[in-house]
């Protein structure tokens, strides 16, 4: 089940492209923003973290930091990250304990064939891991925008 508003998230320590370690619930700002995708280098999740990196000084401006979340390695999000010129954090879950944790991993179906996979979505989480806000199945475009505005209304 996806974690919704109101829930606490589970404690958690992943990986950035570089290697350094990053451990949730954090503290070190007001506000987090985790989305997840399901791939490096493809299209909607290329826009998404695009549209997350052009908006990264607004949101760290209201003292926000925002991290994509995906099964991709480290590696992975490196190649990505030097490709799209990315400043987003993206952070590596191959073994998909912070996405099952949070309910993002499911049976999905295209072309009639099931198969399982992350559902795009975000969450805005408060110092002390309580979940702000939550977007399921998130339309990709204008989406990073929706965060940033929302975020508004909690500082």
């Amino acid at each position: 089940m996806i974690l919704g508003v109101n829930d606490h998230v589970p404690t958690f320590t992943l990986s950035d492209a570089s290697g350094n370690a990053w451990t949730f619930p954090t503290a070190a700002s007001h506000l987090t923003v985790l989305y997840f995708y399901s791939k490096d280098n493809t299209a909607g999740c290329t826009t998404e973290a695009k549209e997350f990196s052009d908006l990264l000084p607004e949101f760290s401006r209201l003292d926000a930091q925002v991290f994509g979340i995906s099964p991709d390695s480290a590696a992975s999000h490196q190649n990505f990250t030097e490709k799209q010129k990315l400043s987003v954090t993206l952070l590596a879950d191959p073994e998909k304990t912070v996405i099952s944790a949070f309910g993002v991993w499911v049976q999905k179906k295209m072309y009639g064939r099931e198969y399982m996979g992350v559902q795009r979505s975000t969450f805005v989480i408060d110092p002390a891991g309580k979940i702000l806000a939550v977007w399921n199945k998130v339309k990709v475009k204008g989406h990073a925008s929706d965060v940033l505005q929302t975020i508004f209304a909690f500082v």
